[in-house]
């Protein structure tokens, strides 16, 4: 309860704090939906040339995509670790954060809430349904309950590879240069693995493992039996890379020494 008091404090904080400058607010919502927008234009120019993608055809990409937004939109809303090094390493604000009672990565999560990327998923609903639609695809008893565990799980492992990543900066005040890496790789596991040599396949899948944020538990939905087993352990894979994220953060924080080391 003293968590999720936490959270709705933030949050109406954030709201007071937007609600003054407006403009700002529907900016970046804006520029979100363009990004988006542009992404998802670029899957039907491919489209125009060509029939199929690796043996996708071109609504489930769009579905795949649809879903790909949904737990990366809930995941920048909550977990938004853009400028830790230069924001709590190098001006010295993780002495502030160790000095309060909750934990400093939840504190950290909160004070960087950003709401508007929620728009992202709520237009990722709306693209699995419009796609799904097209491909006569029928709402189950089960896919609702699914929806959210595949959801929440992709969100565990989006969270556990960048919050891994971050905790380098208890090491160095300059390790944000892999980030900008991270977030080009992880457009990847939007598009079918097929399409990859077996390279990136093993790199996608296990090692930096964002075909579990798309196409796998996509494909529970579209029920592509050649992916359905590795949908379904989505929840295993967020579940070992979020303790690896969580263990790698709190040895980090043990190492920290303040702002003067």
């Amino acid at each position: 309860m003293y968590y999720l008091g936490l959270i709705g404090e933030y949050l109406k904080n954030y709201m007071k704090s937007r609600l003054t400058y407006r403009a700002d607010f529907w900016v970046e919502v804006i520029s979100d939906l363009l990004f988006q927008a542009t992404n998802l234009i670029f899957i039907f120019v491919i489209f125009m040339h060509t029939k199929s993608l690796g043996g996708w055809s071109e609504n489930e990409v769009v579905f795949v995509y649809g879903f790909f937004m949904v737990p990366y939109g809930v995941f920048s809303c909550f977990i938004n670790l853009w400028g830790f090094s230069e924001r709590y390493i190098v001006k010295g604000e993780m002495d502030r954060i160790m000095t309060r009672p909750a934990h400093n990565l939840f504190q950290i999560f909160l004070e960087n809430v950003d709401p508007p990327a929620l728009v992202g998923s709520v237009i990722g609903i709306i693209i699995m349904l419009i796609s799904g639609t097209n491909l006569g695809l029928g709402l189950e008893w089960w896919t609702i309950p699914a929806m959210i565990i595949l959801t929440l799980s992709a969100v565990a492992i989006y969270t556990g590879i960048y919050t891994t990543l971050t905790s380098l900066s208890f090491y160095s005040d300059a390790p944000t240069g892999i980030l900008p890496l991270m977030y080009n790789i992880q457009g990847y596991g939007r598009y079918p693995v097929t399409i990859y040599n077996r390279a990136i396949q093993v790199l996608l899948t296990w090692i930096m493992p964002f075909a579990f944020v798309g196409i796998y538990p996509a494909s529970l939905f579209l029920q592509r039996e050649e992916m359905q087993r590795m949908a379904y352990i989505t929840p295993v894979m967020g579940a070992i890379f979020l303790a690896i994220g969580l263990t790698a953060w709190n040895y980090g924080v043990k190492k920290y020494r303040g702002a003067g080391s």
